[in-house]
């Protein structure tokens, strides 16, 4: 596989990952209590969330493509080029999950694309 679709194959099944599972986790509310007797409740829970069951196999699928990566390119190429993924989660997470982002997370995300840039030349 060429380098760019493994690139795409890391950062656009992990973006979607990352936001089902956020989406899902919403849906679940915050976990308080860390008994085993409720984390096992919370695993059922989990696992008849759609969301979550959905962010699980784009999250395998991200990481499977990122050892694909690794064992092409060299490290201090493949992992900070995934960070392009930064600007694309904050767009969506403000977008598709209505979430607030100030100015500052906006900022952050775009010195890490500028970072990923200056890694390409």
């Amino acid at each position: 596989m060429t380098t760019p679709l493994l690139v795409a194959l890391v950062v656009i099944p992990g973006t979607v990952g990352d936001l089902m599972n956020s989406a899902g986790m919403k849906l679940h509310g915050e976990i308080t209590d860390w008994s085993p007797r409720n984390l096992v409740h919370v695993a059922h829970d989990l696992l008849h969330n759609f969301y979550i069951m959905a962010g699980i196999p784009a999250m395998a699928i991200s990481f499977f493509a990122l050892m694909a990566l690794l064992s092409t390119t060299a490290m201090s190429f493949a992992v900070p080029i995934t960070a392009c993924s930064y600007i694309l989660e904050t767009a969506l997470a403000k977008y598709l999950l209505r979430e607030h982002v100030e100015w500052h997370r906006w900022a952050g995300a775009f010195l890490v694309a500028l970072g990923v840039a200056l890694l390409t030349i």
